[in-house]
């Protein structure tokens, strides 16, 4: 099979597609024939040798990747028959390979993918999907709800203003340059702003003054941090919910999520709460498969739908360099 190794941390460039050998499956598993190979901003960070939530670095030479959706292709000893030949989208957890044409994991990560759902999107919603059910678990949307989305037009934004906007709250998407801004709004917010421009704080303001009879934002998503974060903060009204999920703005290496003192918090009257890692997985009551099924159901009722911008797998790096600048919209996905 063809599939991307990288033989040593460094750079995107170090993202080699090469032959190498088909995986073969063990008892319990399956080997998928991948159409879609998900990306992760963090993939980039453990290509530089980034520990990240794993207990070690990769082992070199590694296949990245842990989304992929395709179709079963063989078995291993033990597995039900009636898989083979089932489409399918599984997250491989810690066990890398998910850059490649084939990939193996075990039948308790697959789920069939439902009808109407391609490949890619399978991928998009198993990963950035399953994260974004994770984050809602932390508050109820509602109609009296004003929402403000950073990074609106990335993967997890795209379908968190989809899912406010379901529940028919007021969506404020910000988003950095024209286009991004534009797809925001095609996507639904009620308000999409370019971030990259100094007065977008006061281009907020002016809307819920004019607009919504001066209320303020009661929900902040935050991904980014750094000033946008804090500036996004400052659109909270008293009472308001900032739920942390990242720090894009402030770089993966040396940048750190938003955070407040008790004396801040009670000075805004708001309360702040990161939401990643154990305490997403601890409040689904330990069950991200849960998490999994709930988002590959609202693709499959339409109610929600991720965007996907699309690469060949031989140019995983491209993928990932547009992932660190910034350039890209959508769940980044690789296609054999």
């Amino acid at each position: 099979m063809h599939a991307i190794r990288l033989h040593a941390f460094g750079p995107a460039e170090n993202l080699l597609y090469e032959r190498t050998e088909d995986p073969v499956p063990v008892p319990g598993q399956v080997r998928i024939a991948v159409a879609a190979a998900g990306v992760h901003l963090l993939d980039t960070a453990l290509r530089e040798g980034m520990q990240g939530p794993y207990p070690t670095t990769a082992e070199l030479p590694t296949i990245p990747g842990r989304e992929v959706a395709g179709t079963v292709e063989s078995l291993g000893a033990g597995v039900d028959a009636g898989w083979l030949g089932k489409r399918v989208v599984a997250h491989l957890g810690l066990v890398p390979g998910g850059y490649a044409e084939l990939a193996v994991t075990d039948t308790a990560r697959l789920h069939e993918i439902p009808a109407g759902l391609d490949e890619a999107e399978a991928v998009a919603m198993i990963g950035t999907g399953r994260t974004t059910m994770g984050i809602l678990q932390f508050t109820d949307l509602g109609p009296a709800d004003i929402v403000l989305v950073p990074a609106a037009a990335g993967g997890i934004g795209t379908l968190l203003v989809q899912y406010a906007k379901n529940a028919g709250a007021t969506v404020i998407g910000l988003a950095g340059g024209a286009a991004k801004v534009t797809r925001v709004a095609a996507n639904g917010a009620d308000l999409a702003v370019d971030y990259t421009l100094s007065d977008w704080p006061e281009q907020v303001r002016d809307h819920l003054r004019d607009q919504l009879g001066g209320r303020r934002a009661t929900v902040v998503f935050d991904s980014v941090g750094g000033a946008t974060g804090l500036a996004a903060v400052g659109l909270l009204g008293k009472g308001g919910k900032h739920i942390v999920f990242g720090w894009s703005g402030e770089g993966l290496h040396d940048g750190k999520p938003l955070t407040f003192t008790d004396e801040e918090l009670a000075e805004r009257g708001i309360t702040s709460e990161s939401v990643l890692g154990p305490v997403m997985i601890a409040k689904a009551g330990g069950d991200v498969r849960a998490l999994e099924e709930r988002s590959l159901a609202e693709a499959a009722a339409g109610r929600l739908r991720p965007a996907v911008q699309r690469f060949p797998l031989a140019n995983a790096a491209w993928a990932h360099r547009a992932l660190e600048t910034r350039g890209t919209m959508g769940k980044v996905v690789l296609e054999p």
